[in-house]
């Protein structure tokens, strides 16, 4: 984990805001450091500029608290929703995901207002490109 930190990956204002314990377990922090080690910082060296996590781990009352699906990714460690905060140099980091690395689930949000990155430390990444 070179540039992000679980710290920062389980940082959460609405959190804060409603007093909801986001500590993530041992095993979640595993997924997050996978996440980190194999998609977020290959995503910061290459882009070479700082890359802004709004959402990573959500505990299941953080989840819900943000209208979370209740299957999400986010809940176990294995997904985060990052920006630049350009939508043109979102569909940048999109695309790069796309084609150079390895993901589960690449979702376009809102017209690349923010794009959700998931990564299986398992290894049974499906590859599935979406827009929403």
């Amino acid at each position: 984990m070179k540039y992000f930190t679980i710290e920062e990956l389980c940082r959460s204002t609405t959190a804060e805001h409603k007093g909801i314990d986001n500590r993530c377990s041992k095993e979640v922090a595993v997924n997050l450091t996978a996440l980190v080690d194999n998609v977020l910082d290959p995503l910061r060296t290459w882009y070479g500029k700082p890359i802004t996590v709004n959402s990573g781990y959500r505990c299941p009352v953080l989840n819900k608290a943000v209208g979370g699906a209740a299957t999400s990714q986010h809940m176990s460690g294995q997904a985060a929703d990052i920006t630049t905060g350009d939508r043109g140099q979102n569909k940048l980091l999109f695309e790069y995901i796309h084609k150079s690395l390895p993901f589960d689930q690449l979702i376009d949000e809102s017209d690349f207002a923010w794009v959700h990155v998931s990564y299986r430390a398992d290894g049974k990444n499906r590859k599935q490109v979406l827009k929403l």
